[in-house]
Order: C-alpha cells, then structure tokens, then sequence
C-alpha cells in the first residue's frame, strides 16, 4: 500500500524558513524599513514644502509685478505730467521772448523813426537855408540890373541851372 503524503506535512525547513523570514523581517523592519520610510516621508514633506515654496514665490511675484505694473503707470503718469509742465514753461519763456523781440523792435522803430524826423528837419532847415541865400543871390543880381520880367526869369533859370544844381545835389 502506498502511503499517501498529507497534503501539509510538518517540516523542520519550513519552520526554520519562517523563523528565518520573521527575524530576517524584523531586523529589516528595525533597521531599514523605518529608515526607508521616514526617508520617503521627508521626500515627500520636502516636495511638498518646495511646491508650496514655488506657489508662494509665484504669488509673491505676481504682486512684485502688479506693484511694478502700477509703479510704471504712476512713473508714465509723472512723466507726462512733467512733460506738459515742461511745454507749458517752454511755451510761457517762447512768449516772454517774443514779447520783449517786439518790444524792442518797437523801440529800435521809434529811435529810427526819431532820427529820420530830425534828419528830415536838418535837411528842410539846410534847404530852407539855401532858398534864402539863392534868394538873396537872385535879389542882388536883379537889383544889378534892372531888368524887365522876362529877363528877370531868364536870370532866376540861370541862376538855379549854376549855382541851384550844386546846392541842391549835396
């Protein structure tokens, strides 16, 4: 008869494989799964930290660049305003100049106009003066001779042909 082998039979090897795994597992669990895990946790706490650190830096420099944003509208706001400023001074100082150019082109026309009338009032007395001479010149030859109408016209041509057309060139 043939003995037939229990399914499940008790084996000192088996025993002793267990025991080995259970020492091999606690030993492995003391000094490396423990060390392992509490790796993997700050692994992970560190990832987290960096997301979260990576989150806040962006939300910090979307602000940095919201207050930039506004720091360079308020700087363009400035700018403008200086600029009007500027204009406005430029304009004010341009009218300022034009007025006194005209002020003093009016001056520089009075003082031409001042010396053209004395200029004027020399020339009238010099002529005035010549008149009287070439008068008195004509007076002396018409009382030289005494002479009838016609010659005495003749003698008053004669005269201001001569002595007349020096006189009145100069």
């Amino acid at each position: 008869m043939e003995t037939v082998a229990p399914l499940i039979g008790f084996n000192w090897t088996f025993v002793m494989v267990l025991v080995t795994f259970a020492v091999l597992y606690l030993i492995l669990k003391k000094f490396f799964f423990e060390k392992v895990h509490d790796f993997m946790e700050a692994r992970e706490q560190k990832v987290k930290d960096q997301f979260d650190n990576a989150e806040a830096a962006g939300k910090l420099a979307e602000e940095h660049l919201a207050e930039y944003k506004t720091k360079l509208e308020d700087v363009e706001i400035e700018r403008r305003g200086v600029l009007k400023e500027a204009k406005a001074l430029a304009d004010q100082r341009a009218q300022q100049i034009v007025g006194e150019a005209n002020e003093r082109a009016a001056e520089i026309i009075r003082a031409a106009e001042k010396e053209t009338e004395r200029e004027r009032a020399v020339a009238v007395e010099a002529m005035r003066d010549q008149v009287a001479m070439l008068a008195l010149y004509a007076a002396e030859k018409i009382i030289e001779k005494q002479l009838d109408e016609k010659e005495q016209m003749l003698l008053i041509d004669d005269i201001i042909r001569q002595d007349g057309g020096e006189a009145w060139t100069h």
